[in-house]
């Protein structure tokens, strides 16, 4: 997608363009032309909403190959950026639930990004295998941070591969879908920490963890030769079961993995994803700010938040 000439000078043309690209179901399904009012949807704390989706395949199509086409273009405002991600993220997330339309949806895209988004979905898809079974009915206690500037954390990755072997790709993607990039602080109930979530007895063993688990740099470089200790030169997708014994884990990366891979401009995306988990009330969206010490149940969250509610069912 290129915006238009006249909507990249101001910042009130910033906005308008971000509001017809982003208004999903008001505008896309009918006529990018001419967008309906938008709903009064509740907002965060920055002023953004859950992220709208069409609702007919073909208006699907042509919003998501709008947002690929924006992530990847050099002229496209940074400040568009983390609603192009998240707009592209959350199209991901709602097609992976629905084979049907995410059939159709994908014979209505443009040759070009159907690799691109059969990547995407069998990524989703392997993680919905990881984790079957009954949604979770609380909040987890965590802390939502900004990430480091994509940039900085390209240079850790890249750096991390050139001292061990193992492929940036797959330590950005082990980074993202461990912490959507650093961007969960917190502990997970294995009590796994830090930006790749170690063990803190796996970060002491001899030779992998050096300096501080939290601490993006040292993680990132300790993840990378941790998976060599365990093969991952010889065998990637043992290695990343050693790092989460589930192969439907080592799946989901690799998709991501190759996905940059094949494109590393598909980095400015995937660097842009929110933290979105999977409760009884839907796929929960926890912006940057959300700070819990303690589990909270879903709908007193939302009550509080409402923001984080799908804007759709």
């Amino acid at each position: 997608m290129v915006i238009p000439a006249s909507l990249r000078t101001t910042s009130l043309a910033l906005l308008a363009w971000g509001a017809l690209l982003l208004c999903g179901t008001g505008c896309l399904a009918t006529d990018v032309r001419a967008p309906l009012p938008q709903p009064q949807l509740p907002r965060s704390a920055d002023g953004r909403h859950y992220p709208l989706v069409p609702t007919t395949a073909a208006a699907i199509a042509r919003l998501l190959s709008e947002v690929e086409s924006a992530l990847r273009a050099s002229d496209t405002p940074e400040p568009l950026l983390p609603q192009l991600g998240h707009q592209q993220q959350v199209i991901y997330r709602r097609l992976s639930r629905h084979p049907e339309l995410a059939r159709q949806v994908r014979a209505s895209l443009p040759e070009q990004w159907r690799r691109v988004f059969d990547r995407h979905l069998a990524a989703r898809r392997a993680f919905l295998a990881m984790h079957r079974g009954r949604p979770i009915s609380a909040v987890p206690a965590w802390r939502i941070i900004a990430p480091e500037p994509a940039e900085l954390l390209l240079r850790h990755y890249r750096k991390a591969a050139a001292a061990t072997g193992i492929p940036w790709e797959v330590l950005a993607a082990v980074n993202l879908v461990e912490t959507g990039m650093g961007r969960i602080d917190g502990i997970s109930v294995a009590n796994a920490q830090g930006p790749m979530q170690f063990l803190p007895t796996t970060w002491a063993e001899p030779g992998i963890g050096q300096g501080d688990i939290r601490a993006p740099q040292d993680a990132i470089a300790a993840a990378a030769r941790y998976l060599v200790r365990r093969g991952g030169l010889r065998d990637i997708r043992r290695g990343l079961w050693g790092y989460n014994n589930s192969w439907h884990y080592g799946e989901a990366v690799l998709q991501y993995a190759q996905l940059l891979k094949e494109d590393p401009r598909a980095y400015r995306g995937l660097y842009h994803w929110e933290i979105h988990i999977t409760t009884s009330a839907g796929d929960l969206w926890l912006p940057q700010g959300y700070h819990q010490t303690q589990p909270l149940a879903v709908n007193t969250y939302l009550d509080r938040m409402p923001a984080s509610r799908p804007s759709q069912p």
